[in-house]
C-alpha cells in the first residue's frame, strides 16, 4: 500500500537522487506519521482516562511525542534542501541529522515526564476500570503502528534517511510498549494488586533508552565516522581498476548530509610514470566515483617505487618486521634514501587495532628496533599513521 501511496503523492517517486523528490518523501512520511500519531494519541488518552490507567495514558503521550517528531522531520526536510550560501558552502544537509537529534531529545523528555507520573502512580495505586472492548481497541491500534513502521522503513531505505530510520525504530518500539501496556492491564484485572505504575515505569524507561540510543547514533554521525565497508569497497574497486594505481590509503569521508558527501584518498602510483598521463587517470577516477557513488573525491598522488627490485626487497623485509610486532599492521608511502653508511628507511605504519597513544609509541619503538636488527645501516623514519579505513 505504501508504494501505491508514494506513487500517488510524490511526483517522479523513483528518482530518489533528486533533492526535491527526497524532500517530498520526508514530508510525506512526516505528514502520514503526524496524522496517525494524533489519532492514536486521542484514542489512547480517552481509553487511559476511562480505564484510569497511567500505563495507557503514558503510551498515549508517547504517540503525542511521535507526532512532534514527525513535525520536526517535515521542517528538517524543508530546511535541509536549502542551497549552499556564503556561511554554509557545503549546503544545509546536516539539518536532517540535527532534526534526528531533536527527535531524540523529545523522546527522552517525554519518557522522563512519564517516569515521574508512573512513579507517583506506583506510590499511590488506583484500581483499573477494566474493559475488554477497550483492550481490543488497543490491540487494534498495534496494527496501525506496525503499518507505520513498514511505511517509515520503506521510505528510509528508499532515500537513505536518518530521520525516517529513527521514526521507523520508534514505531516498532511503540508496538512493544503498547503490548506491555495491554499485558499489564489484563494481568492487573486478575491480580490482587495493581502493576500499572510498575509497567508505566518500564515503558517510560524503554522510551528514554530508545531516545538515548538515537541521540548517540546521530551524534556519532555529526562528529564523523569512518567510511563503511560498502563505501570503501566501492571506491577501492573503482580506483584499483586503474592499472596505474597500485594501492590506496588514508581514505577519509566527510558527510555534510545525504547527497553531500566528500572524500579524500591517497593513491599510490609508480614514481617513474608520466605525470600528465597519471593526472588524466586520477581525473577519470574522480569522475567515475562521482557518477557511481555520488561522492565528490579529491585524490592525492603518492609516488612509490614499483619496478626497483632493491627497494621492493627492503620493503618486504620491513613489512615482515612490522607484522612480527603487530600482526594486522600495514605500511605505505615507503621509500629510502641510500647512503654509503646509512640507509634512511622512510614509511608510514598503520596500526589497525585500538591502542592508546602510549601503546602506539611502544609498538613503533619495537618496530624501529626490529628494523635496525636487520641491518645496522638502516635508520628507520616511521610515522604512526591514523587508521581511517584503508
Amino acid at each position: 500500500m505504501i508504494k501505491v501511496l508514494t506513487k500517488w503523492f510524490i511526483k517522479d517517486s523513483d528518482n530518489t537522487a533528486d533533492k526535491t523528490v527526497r524532500q517530498n518523501y520526508c514530508i510525506f512520511g512526516g505528514v502520514l506519521g503526524a496524522i496517525c500519531n494524533l489519532f492514536l494519541f486521542a484514542l489512547k488518552l480517552v481509553i487511559g482516562t476511562l480505564m484510569n490507567s497511567i500505563a495507557v495514558t503514558s503510551d498515549a503521550f508517547n504517540n503525542l511525542s511521535d507526532m512532534g517528531s514527525c513535525l520536526v522531520a517535515i521542517i528538517g526536510a524543508k530546511m535541509s534542501t536549502r542551497l549552499p550560501d556564503r556561511e554554509h558552502p557545503f549546503g544545509h544537509g546536516r539539518i536532517e541529522y540535527i532534526s534526528s537529534l531533536i527527535v531524540s531529545f523529545i523522546i527522552m523528555l517525554v519518557g522522563f515526564e512519564l517516569l515521574k507520573t508512573s512513579a507517583d502512580k506506583m506510590l499511590h495505586p488506583e484500581q483499573l476500570n477494566f474493559s475488554a472492548v477497550m483492550i481490543m481497541i488497543l490491540i487494534a491500534s498495534l496494527s496501525v503502528k506496525l503499518w507505520m513502521f513498514f511505511c517509515y522503513n520503506f521510505i528510509a531505505k528508499k532515500i537513505n534517511s536518518t530521520v525516517m530510520k529513527a521514526t521507523a525504530r520508534d514505531s516498532i518500539n511503540d508496538v512493544i510498549s503498547t503490548s506491555a501496556v495491554i499485558i499489564s492491564a489484563i494481568a492487573g484485572y486478575f491480580l490482587p494488586f495493581s502493576i500499572d505504575g510498575i509497567v508505566g515505569i518500564v515503558v517510560a524507561a524503554y522510551i528514554m533508552y530508545g531516545g538515548l540510543n538515537l541521540a548517540k547514533e546521530t551524534i556519532d554521525i555529526l562528529l564523523g565516522q569512518p567510511p563503511s565497508d560498502e563505501v570503501t569497497e566501492s571506491l577501492k574497486n573503482i580506483l584499483m581498476e586503474k592499472d596505474e594505481i597500485v594501492g590506496i590509503h588514508d581514505l577519509i569521508i566527510h558527510d555534510y548530509g545525504p547527497g553531500r558527501v566528500f572524500a579524500s584518498v591517497h593513491a599510490e602510483v609508480p614514481d617513474d610514470s608520466d605525470i600528465i598521463h597519471i593526472h588524466e587517470i586520477i581525473d577519470d577516477a574522480e569522475r567515475e566515483i562521482l557518477t557511481g557513488t555520488g561522492i565528490q573525491t579529491v585524490i592525492h598522488m603518492d609516488p612509490v617505487s614499483v619496478n626497483n627490485e632493491y627497494v621492493n626487497g627492503i620493503k618486504q623485509s620491513v613489512l615482515q618486521c612490522v607484522r612480527s610486532v603487530e600482526q594486522d599492521a600495514d605500511i605505505h608511502d615507503f621509500r629510502i634514501t641510500d647512503g654509503e653508511n646509512h640507509i634512511n628507511v622512510i614509511f608510514d605504519v598503520v596500526i589497525k587495532s585500538t591502542h592508546s597513544p602510549s601503546e602506539i609509541k611502544k609498538i613503533t619503538e619495537k618496530i624501529n628496533s626490529e628494523i635496525r636488527a636487520l641491518d645496522k645501516r638502516y635508520n628507520p623514519v616511521i610515522t604512526a599513521d591514523e587508521f581511517f579505513n584503508e
